[in-house]
């Protein structure tokens, strides 16, 4: 159901009702009581999107899906292997210490 913009044509009230659009627009000011409210012609409301299909990631296809998820474990992996420092590498470092 939208909500309509109104304004009352004698004393100036301004007001948003939310009715359905089957209704008739209402006449009497809920200020003053005349019968001199008019419905105004507005923008609207923006369009919302709920649920999925509104991203283009949720139209990737089966493949794309598949060598990313491939690639996310591989970074896992290789995150969770543990660094090794050999004998040559310490030694390297010490000589560049030494100069």
């Amino acid at each position: 159901m939208p909500t309509y913009d109104y304004v009352c044509q004698s004393c100036g009230h301004a007001l948003e009702i939310f009715q359905s659009m089957s209704e008739g627009p209402k006449r009497k000011c809920p200020e003053c009581g005349q019968l001199k409210l008019q419905r105004q012609i507005g923008a609207g409301a923006g369009i919302l999107f709920k649920g999925s299909g509104f991203y283009e990631t949720d139209y990737r296809s089966e493949s794309y899906a598949k060598g990313a998820k491939a690639a996310s474990e591989d970074n896992k992996k290789a995150k969770d292997k543990p660094k090794k420092d050999s004998a040559d590498s310490k030694s390297k470092k010490k000589k560049k210490k030494d100069d």
